[in-house]
């Protein structure tokens, strides 16, 4: 039984990267970055199927005008089922009034199909090395 709900309790982070890393959605953080990355989020949402984790995305937000959609990712094997439309619906719902923004390579259709709609320009900084910096140890 599939179930998406807002607690991080239960999950193991050491999987959820090697899941990440095995779907290819890996971006370097360590097990504890990760779940540092989703502990300092206003909000979390994390599918699971029984105990195993197969879904998770968070929203950073001012808690006033403006919030990110990071980290949405549900394994490849148990998408197109609705699970991500139901995350990304909990995270959005969680912030009435709220310009949520996003970035994606390659899930624009998915993105559109819940209302998103395409901005002319993003501009990204890294500052210094990427993941260099006391988080991710």
């Amino acid at each position: 039984m599939i179930r998406v709900d807002d607690s991080l309790d239960g999950v193991d982070w050491v999987a959820a990267k090697a899941d990440l890393a095995a779907d290819r959605f890996d971006n370097g953080r360590s097990p504890e970055a990760l779940r540092r990355s989703f502990e300092g989020s206003r909000h979390v949402t994390i599918a699971r199927d029984r105990d195993r984790v197969i879904g998770m995305a968070r929203l950073l937000s001012d808690g006033v005008c403006n919030a990110y959609l990071v980290d949405v990712w549900v394994q490849s094997s148990y998408r197109r089922r609705g699970i991500g439309t139901a995350m990304v619906r909990s995270l959005t719902a969680a912030v009435p009034g709220q310009h949520v923004g996003l970035q994606t390579d390659d899930a624009g259709p998915f993105y559109r199909s819940l209302g998103f709609t395409p901005q002319p320009e993003f501009y990204s900084r890294i500052v210094g090395a990427f993941l260099d910096n006391e988080g991710n140890r």
